[in-house]
Formats: C-alpha cells, structure tokens, sequence
C-alpha cells in the first residue's frame, strides 16, 4: 500500500498547480461524500446512485449518454429531470466510474 501512496504522491507531484487544485477539490468532495442533487437508499433502485425525488438511476442515464443520447433527447425522453439534474450525474459518472461502469455491465447481463 505504501508503494501505491508513494506513487501516487509523485504523480501528483508532478502535476501543474492549476491540476493539483482541481485534484484537491475533487478529493475534498469525494471524501465528504457530498454529490448535490444524487440520492442513495437501499430501498430505491437497490441503493445505486439516483437522480434525488426521482427513481432514475445515474447508471441508467449514463448507459443512455454511451449509446449516443444528447441532453436534449435524455430531457424529452424523462421529461422530470432538469438540465442541472444532468450536471449532477455527470458529475457523479466523471467521480465515480468503476461504480458506473459495474452496475450498467450487470443491467447488461440481467437482461
């Protein structure tokens, strides 16, 4: 494991400041957990992330975005959903893809 920090810091280290900021703030995010406008509960589409007050999971929208969906089409096609909602899921695919890339490949498998 101390390798694996190691490497990292000097990965990190090499980066230009404007790059380590961006790193920083997305590493503060992520750890305080906060992802505006996504919910998460158990009992709601199996506890995968979720656009909030709605049942459309993040992977669901993103699966649509890799088959060639535009904003546009995903806004008309789930007419409850806002342009911001949009920017909170990519928000949440850009930090959080090993997670994304699973649950779309077991939506896959399942059907």
């Amino acid at each position: 494991m101390t390798e694996t920090f190691d490497q990292a810091q000097d990965l990190v280290a090499a980066l230009p400041r404007q790059e380590r900021a961006r790193l920083f703030v997305w590493m503060a995010e992520d750890m305080a957990d906060q992802h505006p406008g996504i919910e998460f509960d158990p009992r709601v589409c199996g506890g995968s992330a979720r656009i909030a007050g709605t049942r459309i999971p993040v992977c669901s929208l993103e699966s649509w975005r890799r088959l060639g969906s535009n904003e546009a089409e995903l806004l008309r096609n789930f007419p409850s959903l806002k342009a911001s909602d949009l920017v909170n899921a990519w928000r949440y695919v850009e930090r959080h893809p090993h997670e994304i890339d699973r649950e779309i490949q077991e939506n896959e498998m399942a059907e």
